[in-house]
C-alpha cells in the first residue's frame, strides 16, 4: 500500500478535519479583515491546503490565507481601487517566489536564531489564548483569526478582553468549556476505551457545540447563539455550482502597466516568503520526527499556490504555523492531512454551508485555545530559561513584541536581538590570553574577523616590555586580513618594545 494512503486511513484524516475547523472561520475571517471578498479568503485556502500541500517541501506544515498580511492586502486593495487589480500583483508574487526558490534563495530561512523561532512559536500561542477568550465567551465581533495588537476598533487584545465580559453570552461560556474539558480529557478518555483513539477530538467538540445549542433554542433561548450571524460559522450560500464559479473574481490584467502593482508585488512576495519559510523552520522544530524539509522547494510551491490563488480569484497563501501547529497536535503525520483539509474546505464551499453554519464560533474557539496552550507550555519558558541569558532574552524579546505589537515585528525585533549576540559571544570568545610569569599565550579558538581587531589591538598594546610572547593561530580557519596585518605589525615591531615574540600557524 502507498505510505502516504496508509497514513491517511491510520490518522491523518482526524488531523485533517481538526485543521479544516481551525482553518475554515480563518479563511472567512482574514478575508473580511482585508476588504476582499469572503469567496476569494475560501479560494486561498482551497489552493494553500490541495496544491501546495502536495507540492510543498514539508510533510506537515499547512498553507492558507495568513492573519500576517491582513494589512498589506487591505492597503493594497485600498492604493489599487480594485481588487481584481490587485489579483495581478497575487500572480506577479507568485512569480517572484517561484524565481527566489529556483534561485536556491530559501535558506535564508536557516539563518534565524533558533531562540527567536521558540519564541515565536510561544508568542503565537500566547496570543491565539488572548484573541479567543473573547470569543470563548460570546464577543464575536472581530473576525477569529485577528492577531493585531492594536486592533482597527480602537481596541487592543487586553481592552478587548476586559471589554467582552460585559457582553458574556452563557451559552458561549458553557460550549467553549464542554469543548476544553473534551480536548484535556481526551487522551485519558482514549486509556480507558480505546476506540474513542480513532476518531477525532476536534470532530466531537464541533458536534457537542452544534448539539447544545441546537437544544438552547429549545430549553433556554436566551443562550441560543444562532439567531445572530456574529455567533456563528457563516458561509457563503449559493444555489447552484455555476453561481459558485460566477462569485469567483477574475484578475484584471489592464492593472499590469500600473507601477503601484509590481511594488505591492515585491512586498508580497518578500513579507509571504519570510512568513512561510519561518513558519517552516517552526514547523520542523514541532515535527515528532525532526524531519528536514526543503526551503528551496517550499518558496517554489508557494509561488506557484500564489499564482493559482491570484487567476482563481483567492487572496494571497503562505504557509500558517497556526494550521500547521494544529495539525501536528492532532497527531498529523504526512501532507495528507494538510491535502484532507484542503478537499474539506471545497466540499464545505460546494455541499455543506447550511450545516456548517450550524457550528457555534464558540466550540471552534476551544480548538484554538487548546493549541494555542500546547503552543505557549510552561515548559517551554523552562527550557529556554535553563540554556542560559543569551538565549531567554532574544526568546522572551521576541515574544514581548509579537504579543505587544505583531508577528513581523516581533521576528524583526527578536532577530535582531538574537544576532547581537551572536556577535557580542564571537566577539568575546575568539581569543584567549594565558600568563604566566613574563610569558604570554595568545590563543585563537576559532575564525577571526574585523570585529575582533580591536579587542586585540588593545591585548597587545597593553603588553609589557620584557615578555615573551607566543601566539598560537592554528586552529583560526580563517584569518580576516586586517587581523593578519595586526600580528604581523605586532611582531616585527615587538623587538623595538622590548617583546621576543613568535607565531605559531596552522
Amino acid at each position: 500500500m502507498n505510505p502516504y494512503i496508509h497514513s491517511f486511513l491510520k490518522g491523518d484524516w482526524k488531523s485533517g478535519i481538526a485543521v479544516f475547523l481551525v482553518a475554515l472561520p480563518l479563511c472567512l475571517g482574514i478575508a473580511l479583515a482585508s476588504g476582499a471578498p469572503l469567496v476569494a479568503g475560501l479560494v486561498a485556502g482551497i489552493v494553500g491546503g490541495i496544491l501546495v500541500s502536495l507540492l510543498s517541501g514539508s510533510e506537515l506544515s499547512v498553507s492558507g490565507p495568513a492573519a500576517g498580511l491582513t494589512i498589506i492586502v487591505a492597503t493594497a486593495i485600498t492604493d489599487l481601487g480594485s481588487f481584481p487589480g490587485f489579483l495581478v500583483a497575487v500572480i506577479l508574487a507568485g512569480i517572484i517566489q517561484i524565481a527566489l526558490g529556483l534561485l536556491k534563495l530559501g535558506k535564508i530561512g536557516g539563518f534565524f536564531p533558533s531562540s527567536v523561532i521558540r519564541g515565536m512559536l510561544v508568542a503565537i500561542g500566547i496570543v491565539i489564548i488572548l484573541k479567543q477568550i473573547p470569543h470563548a465567551i460570546g464577543d464575536d465581533l472581530d473576525f477569529i483569526g485577528e492577531f493585531e495588537f492594536d486592533q482597527k476598533d480602537g481596541q487592543n487584545t487586553f481592552t478587548e478582553i476586559l471589554a467582552s465580559f460585559s457582553t458574556l453570552k452563557a451559552g458561549a461560556v458553557l460550549i467553549s468549556v464542554i469543548g476544553l474539558i473534551i480536548l484535556f480529557s481526551w487522551a485519558t478518555i482514549g486509556k480507558k476505551l480505546r476506540f474513542m483513539n480513532a476518531l477525532p477530538a476536534s470532530l466531537f467538540v464541533v458536534l457537542a457545540g452544534v448539539a447544545m445549542n441546537e437544544s438552547f433554542s429549545i430549553w433556554a433561548p436566551e443562550w441560543f447563539l444562532g439567531d445572530s450571524k456574529d455567533h456563528m460559522v457563516n458561509l457563503p450560500i449559493f444555489a447552484s455550482s455555476g453561481e459558485i464559479w460566477g462569485g469567483l473574481v477574475a484578475p484584471d490584467w489592464r492593472f499590469i502597466s500600473n507601477p503601484k502593482v509590481y511594488s505591492i508585488a515585491v512586498t508580497l512576495a518578500i513579507v509571504a516568503s519570510l512568513e512561510s519559510l519561518l513558519s517552516l523552520e517552526a514547523t520542523e522544530s514541532l515535527d515528532p520526527l525532526k524531519r528536514i524539509s526543503s526551503p528551496d522547494r517550499e518558496l517554489l510551491a508557494q509561488g506557484i499556490g500564489n499564482v493559482s490563488s491570484g487567476l482563481l480569484g483567492g487572496i494571497p497563501i503562505t504557509s500558517v504555523i497556526v494550521r500547521s501547529s494544529t495539525n501536528i497536535y492532532s497527531g498529523g503525520k504526512t501532507r495528507m492531512s494538510g491535502f484532507f483539509h484542503g478537499i474539506l474546505l471545497l466540499l464545505a464551499v460546494l455541499a455543506l454551508p447550511v450545516y456548517l453554519n450550524k457550528i457555534p464560533l464558540a466550540c471552534l474557539a476551544s480548538i484554538l485555545l487548546y493549541t494555542g496552550y500546547k503552543l505557549a507550555h510552561p515548559k517551554e519558558f523552562k527550557k529556554v530559561i535553563a540554556e542560559g541569558w543569551k538565549q531567554w532574552v532574544p526568546f522572551l524579546v521576541t515574544v514581548a513584541v509579537v504579543v505587544g505589537v505583531d508577528l513581523l515585528w516581533g521576528i524583526f525585533v527578536g532577530t535582531l536581538m538574537g544576532l547581537t549576540f551572536v556577535i557580542i559571544t564571537n566577539y568575546t570568545s575568539v581569543f584567549t590570553v594565558f600568563k604566566d610569569g613574563n610569558e604570554i599565550l595568545i590563543k585563537f579558538q576559532k575564525d577571526v574577523t574585523f570585529l575582533h581587531k580591536m579587542s586585540l589591538k588593545e591585548t597587545l598594546r597593553q603588553i609589557p616590555a620584557g615578555s615573551e610572547v607566543f601566539i598560537d593561530t592554528s586552529k583560526a580557519h580563517f584569518m580576516d586580513h586586517d587581523i593578519h596585518l595586526l600580528i604581523q605589525e605586532f611582531i616585527s615591531t615587538a623587538q623595538d618594545r622590548g617583546i621576543e615574540a613568535d607565531i605559531k600557524k596552522r
